[in-house]
């Protein structure tokens, strides 16, 4: 798998078009949430990227994480079913429209000029491309899950 630059137009049009096929019959392959609750689950390290949504940094994460830091950008895809921070678990988004249209509007807007600049509170000092390609990569992941 080719981890892509999602600051490029043609890879954050891929990923809308993507987006864009989802239908309230999009059943996931795997995991516990529905198409819209991983919608709005996806708006999440966007903010955080942006510094909209703001995690509360635990030290003991923090020591391991950069450890884990080239997993964010190798080729291999994500393990399915990893943990996710509890901020991130949206029990009742708003509807599959309205999240798919707000997680459109946070991939347009993404860019090299609305990076927070503030560490990844898992994996640490990130650079740009670095953000870039790890939010293109967790897109992917459950762009998959749900089969486009």
């Amino acid at each position: 798998m080719e981890v892509k630059n999602l600051f490029n137009a043609a890879v954050k049009q891929g990923i809308i078009n993507r987006i864009n096929k989802l239908t309230p019959q999009s059943q996931a392959q795997w995991g516990k949430m529905n198409v819209a609750q991983m919608l709005a689950h996806c708006q999440m390290p966007l903010g955080v990227a942006t510094g909209k949504h703001k995690l509360k940094r635990n030290f003991f994460l923090s020591l391991i994480g950069p450890l884990f830091k080239k997993q964010l950008f190798n080729e291999q895809p994500f393990k399915k079913n990893l943990p996710t921070d509890k901020s991130f678990i949206i029990a009742d988004p708003q509807g599959l429209e309205i999240e798919k249209q707000k997680l459109i509007d946070m991939v347009n807007v993404f860019s090299d000029t609305t990076m927070s600049g503030e560490p990844h509170p898992f994996f640490g000092k990130l650079t740009k491309e670095e953000w870039s390609k790890g939010t293109w990569k967790h897109l992917d992941h459950h762009l998959q899950q749900f089969g486009v």
